[in-house]
């Protein structure tokens, strides 16, 4: 009896490792030439995760271990497998871990296969939210609730059939579709038992375009729906809606404060401020959880689709203030040069790619101030972009020794967010 399966019997035929040990493959000098594909094709069939093989092939193929074969060496000859995952292998190798930490499961690696897998499933999703047509509407309340909760059990019912293949990038599309059709479901109950309230929009179809209080039951909803369901199946995927619920939240929450005073745009641009500073926390929250997770399941990088519209609120909200103030214009850059550093830091670029468009639009600013109606201008801002430029190459070529120093400068419970 095992754990995944508690109703099967203990057998005392002996298993296939078992017959091994008789054989010579176990013996200390038997030695195994493997690529990188190989170790693909392991995790294809479940024979281990895919966070642990990327660490196991960190860890084999690191410059100066003894088990890594030079390219150009007489001991072996590299497969055409091994070839083409060069920079993958690359990638792998430069993989920084943490004691005591693993590092994350960052995802399926981008091919043409996983490229299918997303444009499927992003004109399936696009297709129940955004492409919404009045047609729809034809079928009544609750034949709408009906056919979304249709969609509802059936997407779920292939993501764990599709789980239990080990294919788990078309799984976590399927469930988050799942996910994406729980405001569908929402908005077609309270319009068929009439507790949608009135002045709102009577078409499905406004929900991803006009911003209105009212739809703060549906975000409600779906976040509560993501939490039950990313419990159950952990598909890192599935937290892309939760991060658009929360920046749709952020706006209609806006907009319900704003009922009595009229839109007053200030008041919204620094709710987006808040909403991205909270959504940052609770995506560091869920990174660090994540990171220190005793289970391989469990290090996949939830974290990501927070950190992004998160810090993309955030910025927005920061970028978006007004200030004649040269002070506070000097503040503002310094700002965004911490986010670069912070970015660096941790590892998410977003941070970085937000941070450097907020430096150099300041640095743009101070350009058409020092040299405005000047022969010299186009110079300057020439001069600017040939900088940044130069700025990304010696980056590049000290990227793993400014992350090491970034890191010992981060207070001791943020220093698992640089593993990985």
């Amino acid at each position: 009896m095992n754990n995944e399966n508690p109703d099967t019997m203990p057998s005392d035929e002996p298993t296939r490792w078992e017959i091994t040990q008789t054989e010579d493959v176990f013996l200390p000098s038997v030695r195994v030439q493997i690529g990188w594909s190989d170790v693909e094709a392991a995790v294809a069939r479940g024979a281990i995760a895919q966070g642990e093989a990327h660490a196991l092939w960190a860890s084999w193929a690191t410059p100066g271990s003894p088990l890594r074969v030079a390219l150009g060496g007489a001991s072996a000859v590299p497969t055409a497998a091994q070839l083409a995952h060069e920079d993958t292998v690359a990638a792998a190798n430069t993989l920084r871990t943490m004691p005591g930490h693993a590092p994350l499961d960052r995802g399926p690696a981008f091919s043409f296969t996983n490229t299918l897998y997303y444009f499927g499933g992003m004109l399936a999703i696009g297709a129940m939210t955004l492409f919404m047509s009045l047609g729809w509407e034809l079928f009544g309340a609750w034949g709408v609730f009906a056919l979304a909760m249709g969609y509802f059990t059936g997407a779920l019912l292939v993501a764990g059939n599709l789980l239990q293949k080990g294919l788990r990038t078309p799984a976590g599309i399927l469930a988050t579709l799942a996910v994406c059709l729980v405001p569908l479901a929402v908005w077609a109950f309270q319009v068929g038992v009439g507790l949608w309230p009135d002045g709102g929009s009577d078409s499905y179809r406004d929900y991803h375009r006009i911003v209105d209080w009212r739809w703060l039951t549906l975000e409600f909803a779906t976040l509560a729906a993501a939490v039950v369901l990313l419990y159950r199946y952990k598909l890192p995927f599935m937290v892309m809606p939760v991060a658009v619920t929360i920046w749709y939240l952020c706006m209609d929450f806006s907009h319900m404060a704003m009922q009595k005073e009229g839109f007053d745009w200030a008041f919204a641009r620094d709710m987006s401020l808040v909403f991205g500073l909270a959504t940052c926390a609770i995506a560091v929250w869920v990174d660090l959880r994540t990171r220190t997770a005793e289970n391989a399941e469990d290090r996949q990088d939830f974290a990501f689709w927070l950190y992004l519209f998160g810090a993309i609120m955030f910025w927005a909200g920061l970028s978006l203030r007004e200030s004649e103030s040269e002070f506070n214009k000097l503040l503002y850059a310094l700002l965004n040069v911490l986010l670069v550093f912070l970015g660096a830091a941790i590892g998410r670029r977003v941070f970085t790619v937000l941070g450097a468009l907020g430096v150099a639009s300041y640095l743009g600013y101070l350009a058409y101030r020092v040299f405005s109606d000047s022969l010299l201008f186009p110079f300057a801002l020439t001069l600017l972009g040939l900088g940044v430029v130069a700025l990304g190459i010696w980056w590049q070529r000290n990227e793993a020794h400014i992350h090491g120093r970034l890191v010992g400068w981060l207070p001791a419970a943020l220093r698992p967010l640089a593993s990985g």
